[in-house]
């Protein structure tokens, strides 16, 4: 339903999936597990896996945190986007990969929940994509010291407000890893 001329294609975004992003978040290791399992079934069925990382002044491009996590892999040929923002598009190359590769539909996954994960889908979502979050494969870390709810209800409240999101032409939506569909 993307309001994106000739873009038929749906591609799996990876968003800040790094060591030092998610050390310490909510189910780490099953989101990173359910993660996977998606860039496995996308690289099965031909669709592309798109890879965002964050550079910025606590996370240096090229330090050991800045890294993706070592239980995920970018293949050759698979885009890396670098990014300083939290929306994975503000100032990047992500709309040009994106439509070199035809896509018109998002499904999102990565860290953080709060931040980087509801930017990016509200900035696709605004740009002319559809933007599907899967919702057992985002996470956060706990921030309730500085007054936010817990990770578990971050990610909770972030499914329910995108599960029903939509704009003329385009949808938001949530599914579970298992329900994912390319």
């Amino acid at each position: 339903m993307t309001t994106l001329p000739d873009r038929d294609r749906t591609a799996l975004l990876v968003i800040d999936v790094q060591n030092d992003v998610v050390a310490d978040n909510h189910d780490r290791d099953g989101v990173i597990a359910r993660i996977s399992t998606l860039i496995d079934k996308a690289r099965a069925e031909d669709v592309p896996v798109v890879w965002v990382q964050q550079n910025d002044d606590e996370l240096w491009r090229d330090s050991a945190g800045w890294e993706i996590v070592p239980e995920l892999t970018p293949r050759d040929g698979e885009p890396v986007v670098h990014k300083s923002y939290r929306d994975s598009f503000e100032d990047t190359d992500l709309e040009s990969v994106l439509a070199e590769h035809r896509v018109g539909r998002l499904v999102v996954t990565g860290a953080q929940t709060d931040f980087c994960i509801r930017s990016t889908l509200m900035g696709a979502l605004v740009r002319g994509y559809d933007a599907l979050l899967v919702a057992d494969a985002h996470t956060t870390e706990d921030l309730t010291a500085y007054g936010a709810p817990s990770p578990e209800l971050v990610i909770a409240h972030t499914n329910l407000y995108w599960g029903g999101q939509h704009v003329p032409g385009r949808k938001g939506g949530t599914v579970n890893t298992t329900e994912v569909v390319f």
